[in-house]
C-alpha cells in the first residue's frame, strides 16, 4: 500500500534526525525549515509522529494483508 510506504520513508527520516540530534546535536529537519518552532519544521515533526503511529499498524498485520509471502525477508 502507497500510505505504508509514505509512512515508512517519513519514519526513517525522523529516525536519521534523532540520530543526528543523538550522536552529533544537530537537528536537520529544523536546520533546513527554519528552526524547531518554523511552521513547515513542526508539520515536519507532525507528520513524522504520525506516520510513527501509522508503522504501529504494520506490527500487527497479518501477511495476507502486507501482501507479503510467508517466509519472506
Amino acid at each position: 500500500m502507497i500510505l505504508d510506504k509514505i509512512a515508512l520513508a517519513l519514519v526513517i527520516i525522523g529516525a536519521l534526525n534523532w540520530g543526528g540530534i543523538g550522536l552529533f546535536g544537530f537537528d536537520t529537519v529544523a536546520y533546513l525549515f527554519g528552526g524547531q518552532l518554523a511552521l513547515l519544521s513542526r508539520i515536519i515533526f507532525g507528520l513524522v509522529g504520525l506516520a510513527g503511529l501509522w508503522c504501529i499498524t504494520l506490527l500487527f498485520r497479518s501477511d495476507r494483508e502486507t501482501g507479503h509471502a510467508h517466509g519472506a525477508v
